[in-house]
């Protein structure tokens, strides 16, 4: 078989989409000042430069960046640094136990509600693992949530049916890339390489993940993100109903622009 599936990094997410979904905070929510504590090696690295062009260019200043070890467990040195900054928001460039510890570390240390915490890829696991007393208030850039609208409750509920737990954006986008992929395989009648693609690049991609989704000729989907924030305790009706949708970031909007690009397959 020479197939070739889209892979979950062009379909879901990308530093660009994520940061530059946050910086939108610097003109709806005036939060100009921002603190930076990231994760020493590529993704923090990557989060940082991408976050701080957005940021820049939404007329904010970063004042400061402090950089942990990876899978370090005492955060209190970089945290305080970033409480001693003042800036309006302390962006946290990390993920999974780097994140989860930052996020109980703030709350350890009463950074919160005097400067907001923002982290630059978060998601609705990290957020339950926590709960709302420990995470209300934060702001994230999500592409999906499962309490959006009747289709992304519908499917997310037959997840919960079979893994006891709501899906997150890597859950849900998953299953959207390998569903749209096999569909475009079913109307091409081949699994070939180059029909596929160009079948996927031709079809919208909409449904229980995406909305307004669409295959660009660099590979990447773009979709509508959105711009969430956490409940508070008292706010929360059942379990995973955390997010109060702030803003929808329209597609064309939310992703890096065709035309700055530097993958090779635009000029193909």
């Amino acid at each position: 078989m020479n197939s070739v599936r889209p892979t979950r990094s062009a379909i879901l997410w990308d530093t660009y989409s994520f940061t530059n979904g946050q910086a939108r905070l610097v003109k709806s929510l005036g939060l100009g000042t921002w603190y930076f504590v990231a994760v020493d090696y590529a993704l923090g690295k990557s989060l940082v430069a991408e976050a701080s062009d957005a940021i820049t260019r939404s007329g904010g200043t970063v004042v400061g960046t402090v950089y942990h070890p990876i899978s370090t467990t005492d955060l209190s040195s970089f945290l305080l640094q970033a409480q001693a900054s003042k800036a309006k928001v302390i962006g946290f460039a990390n993920a999974g136990a780097d994140l989860l510890n930052s996020i109980t570390a703030a709350r350890d240390f009463n950074i919160t509600p005097g400067q907001t915490i923002v982290p630059l890829v978060g998601t609705i696991t990290e957020v339950n693992a926590l709960g709302a007393a420990a995470t209300q208030g934060m702001l994230l850039v999500e592409p999906f949530y499962w309490d959006l609208d009747d289709r992304s409750r519908q499917w997310s509920r037959r997840f919960f049916a079979k893994v006891g737990k709501m899906p997150n954006f890597v859950q849900a986008g998953a299953y959207s890339a390998v569903t749209n992929y096999l569909k475009a395989v079913q109307a091409v009648k081949t699994d070939d390489a180059a029909a596929v693609m160009q079948r996927l690049k031709s079809m919208p991609i909409d449904d229980m993940f995406a909305r307004n989704g669409r295959i660009r000729a660099d590979g990447r989907m773009v979709h509508d993100m959105y711009l969430v924030q956490v409940k508070a305790p008292a706010d929360v009706k059942q379990k995973w109903d955390y997010y109060t949708v702030k803003e929808t970031i329209p597609a064309a909007e939310a992703f890096q622009p065709l035309s700055t690009s530097k993958c090779r397959l635009v000029n193909q």
